[in-house]
């Protein structure tokens, strides 16, 4: 594994997300981007209106440039990219593509809400095709330059899916996407999270020796901990589903890269959480009329019970390590 590589994307991306972030937050202040918050969310959340969002194109612009310079960096070392892993270019440039084109639909609906001052952005089944869109793109450049069906299931090992493994690959990278968004709802959790589930990415990918999801990886790593900067409680900037979307895009590529897309219930094993205490809350209330939770998503939940944000991002960032943990046992 070329290391001085994997040093130069994880410090590129956390000092290129955090510098932009001078510049950027001030520019989205003057051009009045702010966060419009909705009724449907803690009433204190009323304090964050007017917080600047499309925080996530510092990085955006950071795990870009950062992978490329890593890339580099590794192309002309010593070792190279000789441990690149299957397709490994593939999964890093098409990662990336697919990660960028999420972010695009993110930034039409954060333009939508703050600009044209429709507070619900996009209209569902508009974000639902562009993000099909998206995702189909992203499989027809898999099955036509690193085809496989092959899926690896935690603790039992790797079974062909045939063409199953289309409608299932789908249903992960749609789903995987729209939990980070759903993540994405008090200062500094959806980076905190994201930071941590990177980690366990670089500690997988340098267990398989996959050199270009290492870099992804700690791309990943650094341009969140260089968002943490500014976003931690309180937050200065928001990333908006621009950044949100584009973090879920990169959390699915290391996923497929490292060909371990069902290993993400455990290192997305919050991402998890979220989604499906949203789905018991919205069943519950339609089939009995009563809530499970105080509120949902659950990190909602948690602040009604009068959990502070900090407090949340600790948690469920300890929780996302032991996710990772057990990710990482269950492929050994």
């Amino acid at each position: 594994m070329n290391f001085m590589g994997i040093l130069v994307t994880l410090v590129a991306s956390f000092v290129i997300t955090s510098v932009i972030g001078i510049w950027l937050i001030p520019f989205l202040h003057k051009l009045r981007y702010g966060q419009t918050i909705l009724d449907i969310g803690p009433a204190w959340h009323k304090s964050k209106q007017g917080t600047p969002t499309m925080g996530g194109l510092m990085f955006i612009i950071g795990i870009v440039i950062a992978c490329a310079a890593g890339w580099i960096t590794m192309k002309f070392s010593g070792r190279g990219l000789a441990d690149a892993g299957p397709n490994g270019s593939f999964y890093l440039v098409g990662g990336l593509l697919m990660s960028l084109g999420f972010a695009a639909i993110g930034f039409l609906d954060d333009y939508i809400k703050v600009v044209k001052k429709r507070n619900l952005g996009l209209k569902a089944w508009q974000k639902s095709c562009g993000q099909l869109f998206v995702a189909v793109a992203y499989l027809i450049g898999e099955a036509l330059l690193a085809p496989t069906t092959m899926v690896w299931i935690p603790f039992a090992g790797e079974f062909n899916f045939g063409f199953f493994y289309y409608p299932l690959m789908l249903f992960i990278i749609v789903g995987a996407v729209n939990s980070v968004n759903l993540t994405d709802g008090i200062d500094g959790l959806a980076a905190s999270v994201t930071m941590v589930a990177g980690m366990g990415f670089m500690v997988i990918a340098a267990l398989e020796s996959y050199s270009q999801m290492n870099l992804l990886a700690a791309a990943l790593a650094g341009g969140c901990l260089g968002f943490l900067v500014w976003n931690f409680h309180p937050a200065k900037v928001f990333m908006g589903d621009t950044g949100s979307l584009f973090l879920g895009g990169v959390v699915v590529a290391l996923a497929f890269g490292l060909r371990i897309p069902v290993v993400l219930i455990f290192i997305g094993i919050v991402y998890v959480m979220e989604t499906l205490s949203d789905i018991i809350q919205i069943g519950s209330v339609k089939l009995t009329g009563k809530r499970v939770f105080k509120m949902a998503p659950i990190h909602h939940h948690f602040e009604m019970c009068g959990w502070s944000e900090v407090k949340i991002v600790a948690v469920f960032s300890a929780v996302t390590a032991v996710g990772c943990v057990i990710a990482i046992l269950s492929i050994l």
